[in-house]
């Protein structure tokens, strides 16, 4: 889809006041002693709070009004049809886990996609004040240390490389076991980051990371600034990932394939 330069600019500025008010709406809530969950699954502690919906229904307040003919999808609130070819994909807080424990960790995701997948994405860490911004043209961090233009990594051996998850345990057994292999290899492996070990990837401060089990609103804003940055992100066998799934993102196609050999058990 061709966006022209007025589009580019009301996407730009429509998102970064997305972002602002999402980060009044989770920053009344975090660190709040009183603050509370409910799981969404009965199985497995999947948390939900006020702020999750609060800044979700922000967000699509701001939409209705700035560009009511575009669709959402929203962790939260599900989906709404538009009109113009382009969708807004909204996880209000990524990383519920975290933002429940008070580490500043999780972030606001916010993309636009069509149908090809995401044209623009945003990760926002409100405690922390950093924005990473990626697409249209755009590749750049605002935080407490000023603006920055984002870029990957350089290719280096995987047995240097710095590798993220969120959980050790990622996915299914077989998964798990696929993403062991990787790590074995790698120099160092982390966990517990969530949405800001993507934004480590664009920043060129880590080499990977390898997750299961996503959703689209969990992956379409780091796609756009990953890639932005010189970085890719596809599924393990290669394929797109903005529809979730088995997600590998890397820093460089050397990397990149150097993890996805392993995740394949070549």
């Amino acid at each position: 889809m061709t966006i022209d330069a007025e589009t580019r600019a009301s996407l730009i500025t429509t998102a970064d006041a997305l972002a602002d008010a999402a980060r009044t709406a989770t920053l009344r809530h975090f660190r709040s002693l009183g603050l509370s969950a409910e799981s969404k699954e009965i199985a497995r502690f999947d948390p939900v709070t006020v702020a999750d919906r609060l800044a979700e229904q922000e967000m699509r307040a701001i939409l209705s009004r700035e560009r009511p003919q575009d669709g959402i999808l929203g962790e939260e609130f599900g989906r709404e049809a538009g009109s113009s070819g382009l969708t807004w994909v909204l996880d209000p807080i990524d990383g519920t886990r975290g933002y429940l424990s008070g580490t500043p960790t999780w972030g606001v995701l916010i993309s636009v996609a069509d149908a090809d997948g995401p044209v623009f994405g945003l990760i926002d860490q409100p405690y922390i004040g950093e924005r990473f911004r990626g697409g249209l043209g755009m590749s750049e961090m605002d935080g407490p240390q000023g603006r920055r233009v984002l870029k990957t990594r350089p290719p280096r051996p995987l047995s240097e490389a710095i590798l993220f998850s969120t959980f050790p345990e990622v996915g299914s057994p077989e998964e798990g076991a696929a993403f062991r292999r990787v790590s074995e290899a790698a120099r160092l492996t982390r966990y517990g980051m969530d949405c800001y070990a993507y934004a480590l990837v664009a920043a060129g401060q880590i080499d990977l990371v390898i997750e299961a089990g996503l959703q689209p609103y969990d992956v379409q804003a780091p796609i756009a600034v990953i890639e932005a940055a010189g970085g890719i992100v596809t599924d393990w066998r290669g394929g797109a990932a903005h529809d979730g799934g088995r997600i590998l993102a890397a820093a460089n196609a050397d990397i990149h394939a150097e993890a996805m050999a392993l995740l394949n058990g070549q």
